[in-house]
């Protein structure tokens, strides 16, 4: 009986691991969800042929085409030629197969990548599925998703709360679709206004950037930096580095800055998005530094990117830019030896297309690349994959996405994201804001006024609602607009889409011809006339001018160009403007566009002015509500406004000795950095420090209380600045180190504490060290760069501190 329990032990036993045996071939570890991310990569990676991890670093798009019918419909017959072995990231999955053809909707994209997704898990060996990503600067650059203000405008609302919440908007927008990652948001410092590239930043300041860009990445991951969840998108830093400030306002141009300047200037929010936003993703840039252009940079991507800062994401190239490495940077000779350069300095994945990686297998037979470099890249894209739960769940839901994505409540946070992002310029005599009950005519005059300007990086949504359409919904029958468009900026070379027209909105259309035809005084000759005739029939003239998505833009090709010579308005413009102020009718200027415009003549002869920048779907309901007083503005200048392209550089935090003087005019900006108007009055009181003396690694608390004055409601944001007037380094005239938009009721006071850490004053020394230095510190607190309302010290006590170790990158601000 011993022997027979014994016997039927070991049969037991072998049954069971016999079924355990088959379990485990039947379910692999990296199929297990509830084994450890880096045990699942790891168990994958090592089932993976050379072929295979190599497909994991590298883009299809363009052989997308052969993937999809003409309806986008996904067509497997070339998927095992294209897709046999997997693949990392399919890229702009909403597009359709011509650029000059309207995109897929929400539901064919979200079938298109479901299609494909199943191909993938069905058909190649080890069932990886793909990493889709797309565009969404201000809003997924889909068909029918909802379009927000241009990121400069975001970036004038000075409001990082709201910030989140439009990114989050736009994450569950993105991933409805079945699209897993965004090439957003830009971190690049602009210091450039002639670089056309400018609209899509959040403008000058490192700081600004960096609060603004933390909640933005915040907004499409989520807070959990563990997992990607089901309703969030990897954010993907652009571009890393010192793209905002290219030689000539040149795009892709080389950047003129050392290495000091580097770290200190644009360097800072990629870091703070990195270490306080958790961000899965950056991309590098196109230009060069110092000779080395980023995409072969080992210092930046790997030495500081990864080593310093702890980055365990993955680096994705921009598009086309390994293969510029050969082709325009000339460092090699081969897409070969382009493929190298990248991979080794730490670009994981090349984009858009299969060209240099194509290469790696090779490079890894030939022994010119170690397969552990290869391993180390795939295990990142893996880890991503993972994170975002495509192995537990590939495919995106069907039902009910055409009404989500642009829906009505995505719609008001459009509009509230604009309300907040106009800046008043000039109110001369208050005669903003106008009062309806008093104006029973109105001549509304511009070449766009009647259709809403996006911006690039948009499609085309649900709806929009142009200047001429919200001022005719707000103010009904009863106030007589005669619109005329004064004159015109370019022609269009397509036939626009049916769905642009019924949107109205030529904003995709202007952004990606490749030709700009200017408009000629043919094409324009008696529309002046016209508008001079409209204003003098009118009570009031509201003019609109600036650019459009053709006459400042990316210049991504020497056959697509977008930088400027010029910072003055295009064409006929400043005639037309000259013109209708001649009427002596009182008059209002609102600039849309994407970059800060020279408008010295204007702000000496207009009353009033306002920046509008692009400012998304909901542009004319937005702009209607701030004219008439429903919003007070409160946006502020992101960027500092030139007098002329000939007072460049113009940014706020130069250096003591960089404003002399010019003979015959001025050295200060038209506008400067931090500065915006307001309905009302607010005044700065009762400044007060907790401490005077601090060390290393030490807060103190900055206090003061802000009044609102005046008779209307509004927002103010306060701003902190501070200065080292003595270091072993020379220092910025001032630099912004903590800013909060505060609400106010007339005649309401709030009290705004900073907590400023010593080590936010840090800079690298002369041994490129970051420091803290002993001295005295000057504190300000105004409601721009050029208008400081209330100054103090505080000492940093002790001896200079290396606190490489110990940064602080963003200041707590608390409101009471």
């Amino acid at each position: 009986m011993k022997l027979l329990r014994s016997n039927s032990s070991i049969i037991f036993f072998l049954i069971a691991f016999s079924l355990a045996s088959f379990a485990n071939a039947k379910e692999p570890l990296y199929k297990d969800s509830s084994q450890p991310v880096d045990k699942r990569v790891n168990d994958l990676l090592k089932r993976m042929t050379l072929e295979e991890k190599v497909a994991q670093l590298q883009s299809v798009w363009q052989q997308r085409q052969d993937l999809e019918t003409d309806d986008g419909i996904f067509n497997p017959e070339k998927a095992k030629e294209i897709l046999g072995m997997g693949v990392g990231h399919l890229v702009r999955p909403s597009e359709n197969k011509e650029i000059k053809t309207p995109n897929k909707t929400p539901l064919q994209t979200v079938i298109f990548t479901n299609a494909l997704q199943k191909w993938l898990v069905d058909n190649t060996r080890l069932g990886i599925p793909a990493l889709f990503h797309d565009e969404a600067l201000h809003g997924h650059a889909g068909f029918h998703s909802t379009s927000f203000p241009q990121a400069i405008a975001l970036g004038s609302s000075w409001d990082a709360d709201l910030l989140y919440e439009v990114n989050r908007v736009i994450a569950e927008e993105t991933r409805v679709r079945g699209v897993h990652q965004v090439l957003s948001p830009i971190m690049d410092v602009a210091r450039d206004p002639r670089w056309g590239r400018i609209e899509e930043t959040m403008g000058e300041d490192p700081y600004l950037i960096a609060e603004l860009g933390v909640a933005q990445v915040k907004g499409l991951q989520g807070d959990d930096g563990k997992n990607i969840p089901a309703n969030r998108v990897i954010a993907t830093l652009k571009h890393l580095a010192g793209h905002g400030e290219p030689t000539g306002g040149l795009n892709i141009a080389p950047t003129p800055v050392g290495e000091r300047g580097l770290k200190e200037i644009f360097l800072p929010p990629f870091e703070a998005a990195v270490r306080v936003g958790g961000v899965r993703s950056v991309m590098a840039s196109y230009n060069e530094v110092d000779g080395i252009p980023s995409h072969s940079n080992v210092e930046l991507l790997d030495s500081i990117l990864r080593k310093e800062w702890s980055f365990d994401g993955t680096i994705v190239s921009d598009y086309f830019a390994i293969e510029e490495l050969m082709e325009r940077h000339h460092l090699t000779d081969s897409l070969g030896g382009a493929a190298r350069l990248a991979l080794t300095a730490g670009v994981d994945v090349e984009t858009p297309n299969i060209k240099a990686y194509g290469e790696l297998a090779r490079l890894v037979n030939e022994k010119k690349i170690s397969e552990k470099i290869i391993d180390q890249s795939v295990a990142r894209v893996l880890r991503d994959k993972f994170m975002l739960g495509l192995f537990e769940n590939p495919y995106a839901k069907v039902e009910g996405i055409e009404e989500f994505v642009g829906n009505a409540e995505h719609r008001k946070l459009a509009q509230l994201a604009a309300e907040k992002s106009i800046v008043l310029l000039k109110n001369e005599k208050q005669l903003l804001p106008l009062n309806k009950n008093q104006i029973q005519s109105i001549a509304l005059i511009g070449p766009h006024a009647d259709e809403t300007l996006l911006g690039g990086y948009s499609d085309v949504p649900k709806q929009t609602v142009s200047i001429l359409q919200g001022l005719q919904e707000y103010l009904g029958e009863k106030t007589l607009i005669h619109f005329e468009r004064g004159t015109l900026l370019t022609k269009l070379h397509w036939k626009p889409f049916a769905d642009s027209i019924a949107a109205n909105s030529y904003s995709k259309e202007r952004w990606h011809n490749d030709g700009v035809v200017l408009a000629t005084s043919a094409d324009t000759k008696g529309m002046i006339e016209k508008a001079v005739a409209a204003a003098k029939k009118s009570d009031i003239a509201i003019v609109v001018v600036g650019d459009n998505e053709a006459t400042s833009r990316e210049a991504w090709a020497e056959t697509h160009l977008g930088d400027r010579t010029s910072l003055d308005l295009l064409g006929e413009q400043q005639a037309l403007v000259d013109a209708v102020l001649a009427t002596g009718k009182p008059t209002v200027i609102l600039l849309i566009g994407g970059r800060p415009l020279s408008i010295t003549k204007i702000a000496d002869t207009a009353p009033a002015i306002l920046q509008g920048w692009y400012l998304g779907q909901e542009t004319g309901t937005a702009v209607a509500r701030v004219l008439f007083g429903d919003v007070n503005p409160g946006g502020k200048l992101p960027v500092s406004v030139p007098r002329s392209v000939g007072h460049l550089p113009v940014y706020y935090n130069h250096k003591p000795t960089a404003k002399r003087g010019y003979a015959f005019d001025k050295t200060d900006a038209l506008f400067p950095f931090g500065f915006g108007l307001s309905y009302t009055q607010f005044t700065y009181s009762d400044l007060s420090l907790n401490k005077t003396k601090i060390a290393a690694n030490e807060t103190l608390e900055i206090t003061a209380t802000i009044t609102n004055t005046g008779a209307y409601a509004g927002d103010e944001v306060v701003q902190l600045y501070v200065n080292d007037p003595v270091a072993t380094v020379t220092q910025p005239v001032k630099l912004l180190k903590g800013f909060k938009r505060v609400s106010l009721q007339p005649k309401e006071s709030k009290k705004v504490t900073f907590t400023l850490s010593a080590n936010q004053l840090a800079f690298y020394d002369r041994q490129m060290q970051y420091v803290v230095e002993p001295g005295v510190i000057n504190v300000m607190l105004g409601s721009s760069s050029a208008d400081v309302r209330l100054k103090n010290q505080f000492e940093i006590t002790g001896k200079t501190t290396d606190v490489s170790k110990a940064k602080v990158y963003l200041t707590p601000v608390t409101v009471q």
